[in-house]
């Protein structure tokens, strides 16, 4: 071999060895690319950048998503993971592939780059995306939610107790938080049971039922007296339950019926003041002296009343009395010998029962005397002192709650239409009439000239616009079934009073008979409501003073049709005819 050739030789083995050493640092740079050969959850991602391969691992995934079956109630539903928020996270999964790339040694990096490299494969890192999942749930499962739905709470008319009406349904909707949890930890499960979560309505039963209990304490009888009196009035359970509702938030006072209820019993233990009178004495009338009365303190007796309605064991109340003086006293009477007839009022009460008679001698008796100074109001009711037993009244046929029943002092309107008549023929202006529910024979033949009161809150009252003192007469004949109210006065009017027979504007055919079952009557039939039929119609009173002026006015009164009704025993016609019972 000459020396050229092993020069030449020499030159070729050194540009080998020259060239693989760069080949091999160019090699063993970091170009930024993946490994060759990494493989990430299956996907060969070798060679590519992480942009690139992350794309290319996105791309894979899609419709890659395995089924999930969602379970709720009786529900089931079939979704892909994917629409429940299942995903993958491209560069947590080609953080170890990139980790790798670049601890790789020397030789390992000469091998990739001869391609003898052994393949490496990673794990594909997924997660979920946590409001999607709750998203997709909510929106699958909300047919399934309901609201609770609360009790009812009222008076029950068969019992005649408050009571729970209705039951509360509970409320209900698909645990979607827990499942959102579950499916966060496990993104891998193939079930998915979403629990129902329940809850009730503040408006429970339970809730309900203690309102109702407490409403029904409550309900009790109450006994009102008078501070310093004997007085006594009463109140029903039933009447009692009338004053408050019991509702969800508690038990609410009613203002309209308790200031209705205050007034009825303030009305009945009230003893007014009596003025001054007189009294038919030895064939001639003398004065009887004033007297003190006592009434209900209105503010502090209401104060004590709402407190005691409230406190299931108040069961007798007292209420403050204040004193009320008399207007007149007996000093103040006229002379009665020089009083003069101004006017007088008649009626007649043929038919009438014992009860009814004693009723009306007595109340006639009550106001014979009774005296109205000028200006001032007068009131049947006060002046009568109260229809009670100790007052001399007894029991007899009344109108009440829409039949005519048994009850104390029927017969004294008789007292009180004749007192009317004779104050209105007077002139006197009425302050306050109220008339009878239907049409009553006892005061026929003028119809609708009448006036009806009720102990306590239904009164009669005209004002004294004589100008002088007035004073009531009266004269009863049992046996001719006849009663005259007179009127008496210090001044006489001068003017005349003509009131005009009824002009009857409308008439209502009454109802068929009623027929009530009563076991206590045995075999007989027992009439105890009598038919009229309803009317519409006005009395007009004319007053001519002492100029020729004349000035009218008018009464109004609204009859019922009326409806007959029969009681019937057992073994009788109508109890073996089959008629309904009511």
């Amino acid at each position: 071999m000459t020396v050229g050739m092993k020069y030449a030789i020499g030159g070729v083995i050194t540009a080998l060895l020259l060239g693989g050493a760069l080949a091999m640092g160019v090699a063993t740079q970091d170009t930024g690319t993946l490994a060759p050969g990494v493989r990430v959850g299956g996907v060969d991602v070798g060679g590519l950048t992480p942009d690139a391969a992350a794309q290319r691992l996105r791309d894979a995934a899609v419709g890659k998503g395995r089924p999930v079956t969602v379970k709720a109630a009786d529900q089931t539903w079939t979704l892909t993971s994917t629409a429940l928020g299942w995903q993958i996270d491209p560069r947590a999964s080609l953080r170890p592939a990139q980790a790798y790339t670049q601890e790789r040694s020397m030789l390992e990096r000469l091998q990739s780059a001869l391609g003898r490299a052994e393949p490496q494969s990673f794990p594909l890192i997924t997660s979920v995306d946590t409001g999607k999942t709750a998203a997709t749930l909510s929106k699958l499962t909300a047919p399934l939610g309901t609201q609770p739905r609360p009790a009812t709470l009222g008076f029950d008319k068969k019992t005649l107790k408050y009571a729970v009406l209705t039951p509360d349904t509970p409320g209900r909707q698909a645990d979607v938080k827990s499942a959102v949890n579950t499916f966060k930890d496990n993104p891998n499960v193939s079930t998915l049971t979403l629990p129902l979560i329940t809850w009730k309505s503040p408006q429970s039963a339970e809730n309900l039922q203690k309102l109702a209990d407490q409403g029904n304490r409550l309900m009790r009888r109450m006994v009102f007296k008078l501070e310093g009196t004997t007085r006594t009035g009463v109140l029903s359970p039933l009447q009692v339950a009338d004053l408050y509702w019991v509702k969800p938030e508690g038990i609410v006072l009613d203002p309209a019926t308790i200031d209705r209820a205050f007034k009825f019993v303030s009305g009945y233990i009230n003893e007014p003041a009596r003025d001054a009178r007189y009294a038919w004495q030895g064939g001639k009338y003398v004065r009887v002296a004033e007297k003190t009365g006592h009434e209900v303190d209105r503010a502090a007796a209401l104060d004590v009343f709402k407190k005691a309605l409230v406190d299931p064991d108040a069961r007798a109340v007292v209420f403050p009395a204040r004193v009320a003086q008399p207007k007149l006293t007996a000093a103040q009477l006229p002379d009665p010998n020089k009083l003069q007839l101004i006017a007088v009022g008649r009626s007649t009460y043929y038919h009438s029962s014992p009860e009814r008679r004693t009723n009306v001698a007595n109340a006639a008796q009550k106001i014979d005397g009774a005296v109205v100074p000028a200006g001032e109001v007068f009131s049947f009711l006060n002046a009568l002192g109260g229809i009670t037993p100790d007052n001399g009244f007894v029991g007899g046929l009344i109108i009440s709650g829409g039949r005519t029943v048994d009850g104390l002092g029927g017969g004294v309107c008789q007292v009180s239409t004749t007192t009317f008549r004779a104050l209105y023929q007077a002139g006197l202006p009425v302050v306050e009439r109220n008339q009878h529910s239907y049409r009553v024979g006892y005061y026929e033949p003028q119809v609708g000239f009448e006036a009806a009161v009720y102990d306590p809150g239904v009164d009669l009252k005209l004002k004294n616009d004589t100008g002088g003192t007035i004073m009531l007469k009266t004269q009863n004949n049992n046996k001719t079934s006849t009663l005259v109210v007179e009127v008496w006065g210090t001044v006489k009017p001068q003017r005349s009073v003509s009131v005009s027979p009824a002009v009857i504007l409308s008439r209502q055919a009454h109802p068929p008979a009623k027929y009530v079952y009563n076991p206590a009557l045995g075999g007989r039939v027992a009439q105890v409501d009598w038919a009229q039929d309803g009317y519409n119609l006005y009395i007009t009173r004319a007053i001519k003073d002492a100029s020729g002026a004349v000035k009218y006015d008018r009464t109004t009164t609204n009859y019922k049709p009326w409806q007959a009704v029969y009681e019937y025993g057992p073994g009788t016609a109508l109890a073996n005819s089959g008629r309904p019972r009511s």
